[in-house]
């Protein structure tokens, strides 16, 4: 079976003495529901409590990660604003959180317009490449919050992308929707972007209670290998708990086992080379 959260340890990263340049990660699922913002926000926490900078992108039109970093995005500068306009730097755009080592760009339900009125721009694919460009060299990572959906806007976080994380709800329809995506990725790889690689696949939601959990998991860990975190997401009501206070559970509740756990992930992710 399939080792879990608990059998992990990772050394906590050593600090920084200096910032950038950020390596690119798309949190990304063609699902819903599979606790993608989640894990942007926590993975972001757990990573600025080891020193790392971090920019957090939201680039899905309903605005979750802002609104679950407590940002109300309806009334200022947002990504869709960046992308419509070439006279706009990003880093005007770019909000600090009251979360120390933790910047956003935010979204708001504007971005919807996004895909409509850039199909027939030249350079679809890479307005957010072009985007991040500016700052890479301010951040340590830089995470992107995908859509639920494999349109041009999840095109163009992969096209800017040095890696993929897939976070993955422990269920059987979750787990059929994957070798969909990994074929988007290496399309992408193939056609725009040849740097792309899949960073990991993250459990979420697991219930070692259930058998369906630990068969998904353990299934998981057949097909992708040493792709899958070693690290596990537990399902706790902490979470949609700590997304009404609208901040991390690293500070919501700081000595929680799901504050942990994605303490244990960033941990991993850094072990793994896939961040400084």
């Amino acid at each position: 079976m399939a080792k879990q959260a608990s059998d992990t340890r990772f050394a906590v990263p050593a600090p920084l003495k200096s910032h950038g340049p950020a390596r690119i990660i798309a949190m990304c699922n063609q699902k819903g529901g599979v606790g993608k913002t989640t894990t942007t926000i926590n993975m972001a926490a757990a990573l600025a409590e080891y020193g790392r900078k971090v920019l957090l992108v939201d680039f899905d039109p309903q605005g979750a990660l802002s609104a679950g970093l407590g940002i109300n995005a309806s009334d200022m500068p947002t990504i869709y604003d960046l992308m419509m306009s070439k006279d706009m730097a990003t880093k005007d755009v770019i909000v600090e959180t009251r979360f120390e080592g933790i910047d956003l760009l935010p979204a708001n339900i504007d971005l919807s317009a996004a895909e409509l009125r850039l199909v027939s721009e030249m350079g679809r694919e890479k307005i957010l490449k072009n985007i991040l460009k500016q700052i890479t060299d301010d951040y340590d990572l830089i995470l992107i919050d995908c859509q639920p959906s494999l349109g041009l806007l999840t095109v163009n976080a992969l096209t800017a992308a040095h890696g993929v994380i897939i976070p993955l709800n422990c269920e059987y329809f979750a787990l059929r929707g994957v070798a969909l995506l990994v074929e988007t990725i290496d399309k992408v790889r193939d056609n725009i972007n040849e740097t792309i690689q899949l960073d990991g696949i993250l459990a979420t939601m697991y219930d070692p209670r259930t058998l369906h959990s630990r068969e998904v998991l353990e299934r998981l860990h057949e097909v992708f290998g040493d792709k899958v975190f070693r690290s596990v997401i537990g399902r706790t009501v902490k979470f949609p708990d700590a997304t009404v206070a609208g901040e991390p559970i690293t500070t919501f509740a700081p000595t929680s086992d799901a504050a942990e756990s994605y303490r244990t992930v960033a941990r991993e992710l850094v072990a793994r080379g896939n961040c400084a």
